[in-house]
């Protein structure tokens, strides 16, 4: 928000420098985003957070001014001198869309002079960064630019017939707006039209078949309230943002819409001319009243640490626009302060709304660094410190972690959707051209920065995203399932080894079963899916060939991904000390010949089941493939076992009897022979 200095002493005086001024607004939650110098003016640029709207304009932020410096402010009284013509003589106002619409009022000028705006109005308006046009489109640019309301002025001799109807659009009805551009227009838009056409895209921007020219005698002045959302999708959709749609996706002042009318009105009349129809047409729904609020004045010293006197405090609110109510207060005489809050300010809406707002104003440097301020103790969720435990895992096994869109294009969510059958979800707006799916998977995703990362010769492409899919349930909301997605350049048995090592660390000698994984992104002979509990925790797979080609991906690449919510549920993150064994292990080597078929995850569980309490681990080797020895349809499979005793040292005996009972129970379970 860009502020006029010349513009803001109109209604608050300005005895303080202009650093002074940036940094007490600064300190009240106006952040100084820079100054620049305009002639004989300055212009302050401001951050107004989205839940302060009433600050876009500058009888707002000279409001801030006359409270932090306790000063008078002047705001000007619009008080338009009106004809004799009754305005709803000449037009009519119809809102078939109220939903959209919840207020539009008009009044009508006649006999304007259309010409340059004098000097001051248009220094002022280029100050704040706008181009003077004519007065009439100055004016109500001014108007905006002053309170924060939008306007919009129409030549009124061209509007077909003399009903304004505020409805949606009409099947491929477009419109050309005054940026000379034609706009197609969606069904959830908000549209101003005459009797034949649209004349204006409501919230948005105004049409050019009645734009204000140098032949406009007459004026229709229009001031309305628009459903936040509406504005907001539509100036996505269209790709069209205008200061008055900036304002009106945060929503505007209910009650100052008629004060913006007849400001407006007194302006044109003052510096162009006409006569204004008497009194107003105003179509709509009145703003319900604000809930009051009560305020405790212990809780005051509860969250900010000190005490603030009880007259201090009805000041800074008073000063703010909210009036003591009138009803009984549920609190004591003197224990705390009941108030309506002002139509500008949506955002107080609870007690601690209004503690900030007299600790702001107060002033934030007036709360001692060392004061005491007691803390409700609070723990992290299970959820997070499993993923906290997830990531630290993926750090040391040297990924980086990725963040991207929730939404991808159809050829990536149909390219890999393990989860679900369902087509996935489509966004109305697309966050980027043409992803407007939401997400049944992580992988599409990244593997598309995997492929960004490749086309910048990145060498090292070890991702990992903790992030939701959204997976459709027909008229229902989507199920949010919280998953773990990783992609690297390792080979599958590598990947699927720190899937395992993170299963290992949040719990650990837990059974984590595998099984073939038949997903037609995945090599078959290299890809598995994992069962947790009986229940499928995720998938891990080396991408087939073609599947390389279809992401555009030069490399080899495995995915891996899995549940989050299993995870959560079987993590046992309660540390637990645990004796080393003082003997020493003992190691033997088996090659096993076996048919292809048979999997290197169901080799392993036998050999653990076989080896009882003297088991401590299994380490894959290798898998040796020769047709001309053992045939087309065997592999031999290489692997050490590592065996220890608790009670003693372990003999070569003991060793070579539990490695014949091993090889036995191979023989038996998977037609293993010994080479």
């Amino acid at each position: 928000m860009l502020v006029s200095w010349n513009w803001l002493k109109q209604y608050v005086p300005l005895g303080m420098t202009t650093a002074e001024l940036e940094r007490r607004l600064m300190m009240s939650g106006l952040n100084h985003e820079g100054t620049e110098q305009f002639g004989d003016d300055v212009a302050i640029d401001l951050e107004v957070t989205s839940n302060r709207p009433d600050c876009l304009g500058h009888i707002g932020v000279a409001r801030e001014v006359a409270v932090l410096w306790d000063s008078e402010l002047k705001i000007p009284a619009a008080e338009p001198l009106e004809g004799n013509t009754p305005v709803d003589e000449l037009v009519k106002v119809r809102i078939d869309c109220p939903e959209l619409c919840l207020r539009y009022t008009a009044r009508v000028i006649r006999g304007v002079k259309i010409g340059p705006s004098p000097k001051w109005l248009a220094e002022r308006l280029e100050t704040v960064g706008i181009t003077p046009i004519n007065n009439i489109v100055d004016i109500s640019n001014y108007v905006l630019m002053e309170c924060g309301q939008p306007l919009h002025t129409f030549d009124f001799g061209r509007l077909t017939g003399s009903e304004i109807i505020v409805r949606r659009p009409k099947p491929n009805e477009t419109i050309e707006a005054i940026d000379h551009k034609t706009y197609e227009l969606g069904q959830d838009m908000c549209m101003i039209c005459d009797s034949r056409q649209p004349v204006a895209i409501g919230g948005v921007m105004g049409g050019a078949k009645t734009e204000i020219s140098p032949a406009t005698t007459d004026v229709l002045i229009e001031a309305a309230e628009f459903d936040p959302l509406s504005i907001r999708n539509t100036a996505r959709a269209l790709g069209l943002h205008s200061d008055s749609s900036y304002r009106f996706e945060r929503r505007v002042d209910p009650e100052g819409i008629d004060w913006a009318s007849r400001r407006c009105c007194e302006l044109i009349l003052e510096l162009a001319g006409g006569e204004l129809a008497g009194g107003v047409v105003d179509v709509g729904e009145s703003a319900p009243g604000r809930e009051p609020i009560v305020l405790r004045l212990a809780q005051i010293k509860r969250v900010l640490g000190i005490e603030v006197e009880q007259d201090r405090v009805r000041e800074i609110l008073t000063k703010l626009g909210n009036v003591e109510s009138p009803h009984p207060s549920p609190l004591p005489e003197g224990e705390g302060i009941t108030v309506i809050p002002p139509s500008w300010r949506r955002d107080l809406t609870r007690e601690i709304d209004l503690i900030e707002e007299v600790a702001r104003i107060h002033g934030y440097e007036k709360i001692p660094e060392d004061v005491g301020v007691r803390m409700v103790a609070s723990t992290r969720r299970l959820e997070d410190r499993v993923a906290e435990k997830v990531h630290a895992v993926l750090i040391a096994c040297g990924f980086d972690e990725a963040m991207t869109y929730s939404v991808v294009d159809q050829q990536a969510a149909d390219a890999f959707s393990p989860w679900t059958d369902a087509e996935p979800l489509r966004s109305l707006t697309p966050v980027l051209r043409g992803a407007d799916r939401l997400r049944t998977s992580l992988v599409s995703s990244l593997l598309a920065a995997r492929r960004t990362n490749e086309s910048l010769a990145n060498l090292q492409i070890e991702l990992f995203e903790l992030a939701k899919v959204y997976l459709p349930q027909g008229d229902k909301l989507p199920q949010e399932e919280y998953m773990l997605g990783v992609t690297s350049g390792r080979d599958y048995l590598q990947v699927k080894g720190v899937i395992e090592a993170i299963v290992a660390s949040l719990r650990p000698a837990v059974e984590l079963k595998t099984d073939h994984a038949l997903l037609d992104l995945l090599d078959p002979t290299e890809s598995c899916r994992f069962e947790l509990g009986g229940e499928l925790l995720g998938y891990v797979g080396r991408l087939r060939d073609d599947s390389l080609e279809q992401f555009g991906l030069r490399t080899p690449t495995t995915v891996a991904e899995i549940k989050m919510s299993l995870l959560v549920a079987a993590a046992r993150l309660i540390s637990r000390h645990v004796s080393q064994p003082p003997y020493p292990a003992v190691t033997r080597d088996l090659n096993l010949l076996v048919d292809e078929s048979i999997r290197w995850s169901d080799v392993a569980a036998t050999v653990r089941a076989n080896c009882g309490e003297l088991f401590e681990d299994i380490q894959y080797r290798d898998t040796y493939r020769d047709a001309d020895r053992f045939g087309v349809e065997k592999k031999s499979l290489l692997m050490t076992i590592i065996l220890r005793s608790t009670d003693g040292t372990m003999t070569n005996q003991q060793a070579d009897r539990l490695r014949e009972q091993i090889v036995a129970a191979c023989r038996k379970e998977h037609g293993a022979q010994l080479r």
